[in-house]
């Protein structure tokens, strides 16, 4: 929470940027849930692996062991949160930000640092997949926005951020909280009169 309260609780100061740590962001369990058996689709091996692999398997059947395919797959990469810093400085953002947070101080909820910025109707965390439903619904039904979802708005962003500010992918990169550049690309969407200029320009 970008907030820095005092010992009671009862009182903060929005700071001009935003630090997640790595353990709430995307990839890493902040909600410390057990995850479901992930069932995978496909499994790839660089070509010294793969060699390997092959070798190991030649030995089993020529001894007459059983061979199971799972005891030769790759193990799954497991993704890990990344700590982010943001500037707030959309002057709405904070003014929304400041009366959501007095208005939960007034009905005389203790705030710490590590609470939750935005509850429930139960009073506690979002779960991911709730937040999410949300997102959706908030999109699609508040703000009136067709086939939105969740990612829109930061799908929104980054397109904005290249298209219209005409800054480098490097910044839209750093805003999203992309490790590699290419993920970024993925959610930049060319505006339609972008589309539009480059069809006319064509001799």
């Amino acid at each position: 929470m970008s907030t820095k309260l005092n010992p009671s609780g009862t009182e903060f100061k929005l700071l001009e940027v935003m630090s997640l740590p790595a353990a709430y962001t995307k990839g890493a369990d902040a909600m410390k849930r057990s995850k479901s058996h992930y069932q995978r689709k496909t499994i790839s091996f660089d070509i010294e692996s793969f060699d390997k692999v092959v070798r190991q398997i030649e030995v089993l059947d020529k001894s007459g062991a059983d061979v199971n395919p799972e005891n030769f797959y790759p193990p799954v990469k497991q993704h890990k949160g990344k700590s982010r810093d943001l500037p707030m400085v959309d002057q709405n953002l904070r003014g929304a930000l400041v009366h959501y947070l007095n208005m939960r101080l007034g009905k005389e909820e203790k705030l710490k640092p590590s609470s939750p910025l935005f509850i429930t109707q139960k009073g506690g965390p979002y779960s991911p997949n709730t937040l999410q439903e949300h997102m959706d619904l908030m999109l699609r039904d508040w703000a009136g926005i067709e086939k939105a979802r969740s990612r829109s708005g930061r799908r929104s962003l980054i397109t904005n951020v290249i298209h219209k500010q005409k800054k480098s992918v490097k910044i839209a990169q750093k805003i999203a909280g992309h490790v590699n550049p290419s993920t970024t690309l993925i959610y930049e969407e060319p505006p339609e009169e972008v589309l539009e200029d480059a069809l006319k320009s064509i001799k």
